[in-house]
């Protein structure tokens, strides 16, 4: 019997250990795991020698259509997006699905299976697959009857704001907890306490204190925190699934660390992103707006906090919150009149593997494990996030001896900034493979868009 493709020489990195073995691949799958000599001969061999083979990373946290496709123009395409993801060893991504049909149109608001076909309708042109969260942005009673058939199309998870106009009522949140309990789905929750955050800006804007340095300062970390307690409060009380999102700062950690010991890992999780364990409010001194997003940048004790809390398990995930803009629509004299979010999609596993291994000594699996192995199995992608036999051919080949200087001419994504521009990282992304296709061979994209596929979830079970 001959396979495909097998992948030879490399070190298989899992989330719990490493070995030298070689992969074999064919019809989309890992067909088998071992010594060569053992498996069957391949139509293709690639040479991974001095390399990590790491399953592909799994990112539950992008934004490719704009940060609310209903209201923003797309700076960001599905092929653009996923060109950054392949170029950055992303082999999966869960998107958002915001409640209603077209962008701009308020006179039909739409049903959140209306924004899910949205959505589908944009990815056409993916290299890499994609699952979506529904995005609830309005307190209409409606939901509730069509949760259940959101939930049997495969998008098992739920986001909710406790922020900006779009966000929901601590009532009607409680409301939903309840009825995803119900279904086994996940809540997955923007906590920044929308009054505090509103008038801190308010009193900074009063005080002509515009410059980007103070933009902190109007989203405080405090607010995250409180949020954040006031929805797992609901959410336990429920019995419902709960996953922090871009959890910023100690104080937020710390709620999170508080619920979780109390009421168990079958409850509560929570992720981090790449920025908030490797860049601090300094930044802004630097950048200025071009680094903005919600929450913002925290002090350097908070780097040192989050980090720790995902090395303790506090935190189970490190995302990217990926959303793409123009320099133009990011600069600003006054931090207010920017936008909020930044790309990193391109450079975050690079930049997480120094941060991690390189800089603070964790192991390959450490983030294997957050990037990849628990972002699968906490949002029932099945077959994703390991190196299993029987389960999808995703992986990325990563040498991690290779350095590499950050610079925006590189990016495949529609922003012409990066976050990260002129840090020198140890690692590098060599070959991306999708469902057993190369996207990225030597390290420059070979996919064709529309290769990537939508993922129909399952209900995950954190218990087990």
């Amino acid at each position: 019997m001959a396979v495909e493709t097998v992948v030879t020489n490399g070190t298989l990195v899992s989330s719990t250990g490493t070995t030298d073995a070689d992969v074999a691949i064919s019809d989309g799958k890992i067909v088998a795991v071992g010594d060569e000599s053992n498996l069957p001969r391949a139509a293709e061999t690639i040479d991974a020698d001095g390399c990590l083979v790491m399953p592909g990373i799994v990112d539950p946290h992008v934004h490719f259509d704009g940060p609310n496709p209903r209201f923003d123009g797309p700076a960001e395409t599905y092929e653009t997006g996923s060109k950054a993801a392949a170029l950055g060893g992303v082999t999966t991504v869960i998107d958002f699905a915001w409640q209603g049909t077209h962008r701009g149109d308020d006179e039909q608001p739409g049903t959140l299976r209306d924004g899910i076909t949205f959505q589908k309708n944009t990815a056409d042109e993916s290299l890499i697959d994609y699952g979506l969260h529904a995005t609830i942005t309005r307190e209409d009673p409606a939901l509730f009857e069509e949760l259940p058939t959101v939930v049997d199309g495969g998008v098992t998870s739920f986001k909710m704001f406790t922020a900006y106009d779009w966000g929901v009522s601590n009532g009607f949140m409680g409301r939903v907890f309840e009825r995803l309990s119900d279904l086994g789905a996940v809540a997955i929750l923007h906590t920044e306490d929308d009054s505090v955050c509103t008038e801190q800006a308010t009193v900074l804007e009063q005080e002509q204190r515009g410059d980007p340095t103070d933009y902190p300062s109007s989203r405080p970390a405090y607010a995250e925190a409180m949020a954040a307690d006031n929805a797992l409060r609901m959410a336990v009380e429920s019995d419902c699934k709960y996953y922090g999102l871009h959890t910023s700062c100690e104080k937020a950690a710390a709620v999170i660390e508080r619920y979780r010991r109390k009421f168990g890992d079958g409850l509560v999780r929570g992720e981090t992103c790449t920025h908030y364990t490797t860049l601090d409010r300094s930044l802004y001194s630097e950048i200025g707006t071009l680094a903005q997003l919600a929450p913002p940048l925290r002090s350097a004790d908070d780097v040192e906090s989050v980090f720790d809390h995902l090395v303790r398990g506090t935190l189970d995930v490190v995302s990217t919150d990926h959303v793409a803009y123009h320099r133009s629509a990011k600069r600003a004299d006054d931090w207010w009149d920017s936008s909020y979010g930044v790309n990193s999609l391109q450079h975050s596993l690079p930049v997480f593997y120094d941060e991690a291994v390189k800089r603070r000594t964790c192991s390959p699996s450490f983030v294997v494990r957050t990037m990849s192995t628990q972002p699968a199995r906490l949002f029932g992608l099945e077959g994703k996030g390991t190196l299993e036999p029987r389960t999808d051919a995703d992986l990325v080949v990563f040498d991690p001896d290779s350095r590499d200087t950050i610079s925006a001419t590189d990016n495949a994504s529609e922003a012409d900034y990066s976050i990260y521009e002129g840090r020198t990282v140890g690692g590098e992304v060599i070959h991306t493979m999708v469902r057993g296709e190369l996207v990225v061979r030597d390290g420059q994209l070979v996919g064709e868009p529309g290769h990537g596929e939508f993922v129909a979830r399952t209900t995950p079970d954190w218990r087990r």
